[in-house]
This record gives C-alpha cells, structure tokens and sequence, in this order.
C-alpha cells in the first residue's frame, strides 16, 4: 500500500481521503482544528448546535450527495428538499415549481409575483440567449456588465441575491463566466438540479462526523489538534494539501514559491450569519426567504430553523445571512435585527450569536487565475480555491478532493508502469 498524507480535514480533505482509502491508499490524515468541517463545521453557542454559517445546498451537487452515501448517510432525511425559491415573506419574487427544466423556469418566470410582462420577457430572452451561446461569455466579464439591460426588478429580486449568495462577491465585480456556470447546472441540467437543499441537522451531522467515522473503521489514522508547520518532515510520502489557501502559500513558500504567492495573492471576502430567537408565530410560504437588501439593510435571506432542523431546540431560532459583508460585527448586528424587525415585523427578536466568517470564501473575480492542482513533486493541493469551474462552494471542494485523488492515481499508475 501506497501511503499519502493529507493536510486539512474541511470538506474538500475528508472527500479526499474517503476516496484515497477505497483506492487503497494508506491514508493519514491531519487536522490543526480539534473538530472535522473546516469553513462548514458545527459550533456550540450554549448547549446549542448551530454552525459557523448557514449553508445551502443544491439538487446540482451530486458529488457531495453521493460521498454522503458512501459515507451511510441518508442524504433524503438529513436535505429538507425545496424547489428553489427566492420569494420575500410576502411572496413576491421567483418561485420555481416541481418539474423538468427549462419547463420549470419558464413557468416559474410566468407565475412571478409583483413582476410585470416585461420583467418576465426580459429575463426569458437573455436565460434564451444564454443558452444559446453555450453559457460562455469572455473570462473578464463582470455579472454586471453580463445581465446589462436587464429589468431593475430581476436584477434586485433575482441576480444580485443569486450571485452574492453563490459567489459570495457583488455583482459589479463577480466573474460572468462562473455565474453562467452556476445557472447552466442549476437551472439547466435535469429536474431537481435547482433545488434547495437545506441542512435538518448541524454541519457535523451532515458530513464530517460520518465520515471520520467511516477513515477509521477503514484503517485510516485522523489526526485531530495536529498543526503543520513545515512539509520537510512530511515529504516521506505523497502530500495533498487541503487546508485553506492562506495556509497552504505559507507551508509551500520553499518548495514551490510562485504556486505559494498565487495562493497568497487570493483575495477573500466574508459571510456574517446572525442567529436570534423569536416566540412569534411564521407564517412565511417557504423555510427560507429572500429579504430586501441594501445598505441599511445587509441581510439577504433568512431561514426558519424551527422549520428546517428536526432539533425541538431550534424552535423560533432563525438564521439571517449576510453574504459577502464588510461592515463590523456590532454594526451589523444591529442593521440586521432592525431590518428583521422592519421588513418581518418581529418585535420581540433575541439575539443569540452572530458569526463572522471572515475569510469564508475567495472572491471570485472575473479572469481570476486560482492556483493548480499540482504544487511540485510528490505535492498536491485541493479545495474550494483551486482551478475549477465552479466558484467556492461545498460541491466545488469535494469535486477538487476527488479530482486531486485521480491525478495523484494516474500518476502513481504511471510510475508502476514506467
């Protein structure tokens, strides 16, 4: 057996080495952290389970669903499944019905409440045209200038929360070309692809702590509390680096520098997720809603965690999410309570925590030009941040975890064949 160490334990490392050891890799595995998930991992706010941010995800992630099977995990009762749904609490906005796409889209573009005829017409011809150029655009297209004509009111109802919420970067200085890619895969590649797929239970539950069950029941060594410093007492056996690009520039400055600056030059932007309890009733259409968003009003979108866990706990916590924020902690707690409070009509809100992860994804850039697979001999990297189509997300960590797996296979099997 083949041994390989693996440096991080976020969702892109344990996708990794789930699929090193089916390989039959010898793996061992490396966690600075005293607990599995990195940037989506659970954390505690007095005896109560919350995570580092709300996360969502799609029906388009089939990567990340089928490693939760593999891992025994019943993707279908930890996923409340919705069709996608960026309505307010009064209803306004696009909600996609059940249904094959492009039908789906068409009719829920038809149906769209507060959207007049030419809203809808406008947002039809450019989803066509779209399609017809193959969901390409030039690498150095902003969604801004891509969505360019479009009606005030898609881009305000539609766009801007799409992209923040995807991109995690505005849409004046987010990348078209992986915005395309988005909606090509969400909107366009079977029924089900759009849809909403919020987490029942804490981000431990939903991945890490199956799978570092299933390292070890598989003769995996998982090492928690573990830091690395350098890679020279490392280079014993092949190497794949799935900490944070921060961390992965500072340990490969002497092995491989211009791949270390590359990494170091990322720029990355934030996600504020305020959690706060409410003993009035919800009577919002869906467990996840779109907020009218602004500079008083920074949240974009809020979830009923009552609804959506199936924790009795979680009663009357809800979780309001600022992608891409900026503004200090204290400050934004405040517009967002003042904005839950105006535009939810909840007086009696109580806050419970507000989590800032400050450096949750990278800004994804129009040309941005994200490091490589391959670090140098005998080093590879993975995670959220390394080449690929897709812009930081959980799908996009876990497919970067097993494509760096098969390139380190092909390459082994080449050397055996040698």
């Amino acid at each position: 057996m083949k041994s390989l160490t693996i440096v991080g334990g976020g969702w892109a490392g344990l996708a990794a080495a789930v699929l090193a050891t089916q390989q039959g890799w010898r793996v061992r595995l490396l966690e600075a952290a005293p607990q599995l998930g990195g940037r989506a991992r659970r954390i505690q706010h007095h005896g109560l389970a919350l995570d580092n941010g709300q996360h969502i995800l799609i029906g388009a992630y089939r990567d990340t669903l089928q490693l939760m099977r593999t891992l025994g995990l019943k993707p279908e009762e930890l996923l409340l499944r919705l069709p996608m749904n960026m309505q307010t609490a009064q209803g306004q906005g696009l909600r996609l019905p059940d249904g094959p796409t492009p039908l789906n889209l068409l009719w829920g573009v038809a149906s769209a409440s507060g959207w007049s005829a030419a809203d809808k017409w406008g947002l039809t011809k450019r989803s066509v045209a779209w399609q017809w150029a193959g969901f390409q655009c030039d690498a150095l297209t902003s969604v801004a200038s891509l969505c360019q004509g479009l009606p005030p009111r898609v881009m305000a109802d539609l766009i801007e929360p799409l992209c923040v919420s995807a991109l995690n970067t505005p849409c004046e200085a987010a990348s078209g070309q992986v915005f395309l890619r988005v909606l090509q895969d969400a909107l366009f590649s079977g029924q089900g692809s759009s849809d909403m797929l919020l987490p029942r239970v804490d981000l431990g539950q939903l991945l890490p702590d199956a799978a570092h069950a299933w390292l070890q029941a598989h003769g995996a060594e998982v090492l928690l509390g573990h830091r690395v410093s350098d890679l020279q007492s490392l280079q014993d056996a092949p190497l794949l680096l799935a900490c944070p690009a921060w961390e992965a520039a500072a340990l490969t400055q002497s092995v491989a520098p211009a791949w270390s600056a590359q990494a170091s030059g990322l720029q990355h932007t934030a996600i504020t997720t305020v959690y706060a309890r409410t003993q009035q009733a919800l009577h919002w259409p869906s467990p996840m809603i779109a907020l009218v968003s602004g500079p008083e009003a920074p949240a974009q979108f809020a979830f009923d965690k009552g609804r959506i866990s199936r924790e009795t706990a979680m009663q009357g916590v809800l979780a309001l999410v600022v992608s891409a924020s900026q503004s200090p902690r204290d400050e934004l707690t405040q517009a967002v309570l003042q904005q839950a409070q105006s535009q939810l009509g909840l007086q009696d809100l109580q806050l419970l925590t507000t989590v800032v992860e400050k450096r949750a994804t990278f800004a994804c850039t129009p040309g941005l030009n994200r490091p490589s697979m391959r670090v140098a001999p005998r080093v590879w990297a993975c995670g959220d941040f390394i080449q690929g189509p897709y812009p930081a997300t959980l799908e996009g960590a876990v497919q970067s975890g097993f494509a760096a797996v098969s390139a380190m296979a092909s390459e082994r099997m080449g050397e055996n064949t040698a």
